[in-house]
């Protein structure tokens, strides 16, 4: 994940241990990053995956009523994911 190519004006100040620091510089070096655009990356990263399940999705009235017919419907049969789900694998 790239950070925009926008003006940065802000900055965020983080304390951590010598240990933690080595870390992330090896890990910058790695991905062939300065620690900040690695940090900022990684950071951002995180940040969508934990907001990811709490997002709004506001769709027209026409779309959500398409959208509670199709969950509405019977379902069709799938003969081959009939058989994947009930073959046992090579854990089982």
């Amino acid at each position: 994940m790239s950070t925009p190519a926008r003006r940065r004006e802000e900055r965020l100040e983080v304390r951590l241990t010598a240990e933690s620091k080595a870390l992330l510089s090896k890990a910058a070096a790695a991905e062939n990053k300065t620690v900040s655009a690695f940090v900022l990356d990684s950071g951002l990263a995180a940040a969508a995956e934990a907001l990811s399940d709490r997002t709004e999705f506001v769709i027209p009235l026409d779309s959500y009523n398409a959208f509670l017919e199709a969950l509405d419907a019977p379902s069709t049969p799938k003969p081959r994911l009939d058989r994947l789900l009930n073959t046992p694998s090579v854990l089982d």
